[in-house]
This record gives C-alpha cells, structure tokens and sequence, in this order.
C-alpha cells in the first residue's frame, strides 16, 4: 500500500484502528476517529475513554500506549481481553506490532487483513458481514 492508507490518522492510541470501528463506518452521523476528540459524533463512551484521556499516555512520544510505563495498564488489559473474545482483534498485538515494524506496516497490514474478499471495501470488526455487499466474514 502506499503512505495514503485509508487507515493512516485512524489508529488510536490503544491499537484500535478507527477505520474498522462501526461507528466511523456508519452512514448518519459517522465518528471521525479517537483522535478527534471534539467531535460530536464520537459515542458518549469513546469521549470520556480513560485511555484516550490517560496522563500517561500524553507524556509518550509516539501517542502510543505501548511506549507508556504501566504498558499493557488493566485498563488496555481489560479492552483488549473483549474485543479478542467478541471481534478477534487484539489492540496489544496491534501496538506491539506497531512498535516492532513501524505504523506503515501495520496499515499496509489492516487494508489486507480488513478487506472484504468479495467487494474489496473494508469491513467493520464489529460485524460479521461485510457492510457494503453484506457476504459473511470469518475473522
């Protein structure tokens, strides 16, 4: 993929790419992403997420949670135990790749990983189906 992904800017500090979120994805009303943080379509729980707002995390350099002392904290813990179990997706790994190989990599990564196979848009780690041609997704 090229430095224009169309995940770059979407990844979060706690390794949730934005970009996968339903609620960046939605029609009405669409997120812009966590790092938008006035935005008035960011879900109430996303505004006030204690990792988002984490004085640890505004002392790191890369604005990643892996570079943070306290990494992985309970609270990135926690996150991350749900969306493994629910979506399949581990933030931890996410971020731990990211510091490995670098931020290029790991977009260059998701627009493979999160592409449907049939229509080739991305897809929500919040379903199990492709939002655009509705075909089931295995993750």
């Amino acid at each position: 993929m090229t430095p224009q992904s169309k995940y770059k800017g979407l990844i979060a500090a706690c390794g949730m790419n934005c970009g996968l979120c339903i609620a960046y994805l939605r029609d009405k009303k669409p997120c812009g992403g966590c790092f938008k943080k006035d935005d008035i379509n960011k879900p109430v729980h996303c505004r006030s997420c204690a990792i988002v707002n984490c004085e640890s995390l505004a002392k790191t350099n890369s604005a990643f949670c892996y570079e943070c002392h306290k990494f992985p904290c309970s609270k990135l813990k926690r996150l991350d135990t749900r969306y493994r179990t629910k979506y399949g997706m581990s933030m931890i790994e996410n971020l731990c790749f990211i510091k490995e190989n670098g931020l290029q990599k790991f977009l260059d990564n998701e627009e493979k990983r999160w592409s449907c196979k049939v229509c080739g848009t991305g897809i929500c780690v919040h379903r199990n189906y492709c939002l655009s041609c509705k075909t089931q997704i295995t993750k």
